[in-house]
């Protein structure tokens, strides 16, 4: 059927763009930024140099600088969503009787949501300074695998303290640096940590509630017209009666913007979704992105059992303080908790 074409294709290439995108949001090597730079070696020959040349820079500009382009697109997504849902979804479903709180929870997400950007997005997220580079390096010790003691940044021109790293995109070095959020334009660390997490759960809580309250709305509709208890005639003019594939062409015919944004919000739950059990986990754990990765690299685990003689180079996170300590170290950062008894 050409619509369910359509659906497939319009489903495959958001899908595929969100991975992408999310991808390449906290990694300075990209996927993105590779599969570009191996396409345009390949077409070197026929491309201009100029034209490279253009290609290149604004790659880097997008993928390896500060930028707002995406906070941009960010914007302009999540109020395309609450514009539909506004115009469309609310009427339709205050129409039919929903109960007024769960169709004004999207807008308390909303409101809660934007409040953790902005403090995510304008937080210092633990840029370590020739002042307090002193007190960082006490936080943390170093587990001599992942975090050498004596390393000194060639930027800065400070010795890292244990857990921190260099971010090239804001030429600073991070506390406990987890990764840098193209979404938010900012670094998260140990001081913006918390913001962080409460903005993904927050908006994975928005595309769950706007799936669910549309995926709702459309079941009520299906109910109410009795349209699965009806037939209609195919192609070859023969009677059959209304299957699940009829069905979702008729309500994309009727409600083409909601099932549009529905398929969007499902696929961005699902990201989102999967993407914040992984930061949880992180949480739990007392990891941050930037150890998962490198510990990955070292072939490392939390248990390891390896031979004695290749214990030396094995890895165990000597971080952790149990799930309690490790969600209360999110929350309140040994910074604070630091200087609080300093004081």
């Amino acid at each position: 059927m050409d619509f369910l074409t359509l659906f497939l294709i319009y489903s495959c290439f958001v899908l595929s763009a969100m991975a992408l995108l999310c991808l390449c949001s906290g990694q300075r090597e990209s996927f993105l930024a590779r599969s570009a730079s191996a396409v345009s070696q390949a077409l070197s020959s026929v491309i201009p140099a100029q034209l490279q040349s253009v290609a290149q820079r604004v790659l880097h500009r997008l993928f390896h600088t500060r930028s707002w382009l995406f906070v941009v697109l960010h914007v302009v997504l999540q109020a395309a969503v609450y514009v539909e849902y506004t115009w469309e979804v609310f009427v339709y479903c205050w129409e039919l009787q929903f109960h007024l709180l769960i169709l004004l929870l999207p807008y308390l997400l909303l409101a809660g949501n934007v409040g953790c950007f902005i403090l995510c997005s304008w937080a210092n997220p633990g840029v370590i300074t020739k002042s307090n580079h002193a007190s960082l390096v006490q936080i943390y010790a170093y587990d001599g695998v992942l975090f050498q003691k004596g390393i000194v940044c060639p930027t800065c021109g400070l010795e890292k303290p244990a857990r921190s790293k260099h971010c090239s995109f804001c030429s600073v070095c991070v506390h406990r640096f987890d990764h840098h959020c193209v979404w938010v334009n900012n670094c998260i660390g140990a001081s913006n940590a918390k913001y962080f997490f409460l903005y993904l759960f927050t908006l994975t809580a928005m595309a769950a509630t706007t799936a669910v309250i549309s995926a709702a709305l459309l079941i009520q509709v299906v109910l109410l017209s009795g349209m699965m208890h009806g037939s209609y005639i195919d192609d070859q003019g023969q009677e059959r009666a209304v299957d699940i594939l009829f069905l979702i062409q008729h309500l994309f015919l009727t409600f083409p913007r909601i099932v549009f944004m529905l398929g969007f919000v499902i696929l961005l739950t699902l990201v989102l979704g999967a993407y914040s059990c992984f930061n949880l986990y992180l949480a739990l754990t007392n990891q941050t992105s930037n150890e998962w990765c490198k510990s990955r690299r070292h072939g490392c685990c939390h248990h390891p059992t390896l031979q004695p003689h290749e214990r030396q180079a094995a890895y165990k996170n000597i971080y952790s303080k149990g799930v309690w300590g490790n969600l209360m170290e999110i929350f309140k950062p040994p910074a604070v908790l630091g200087s609080k008894k300093k004081t």
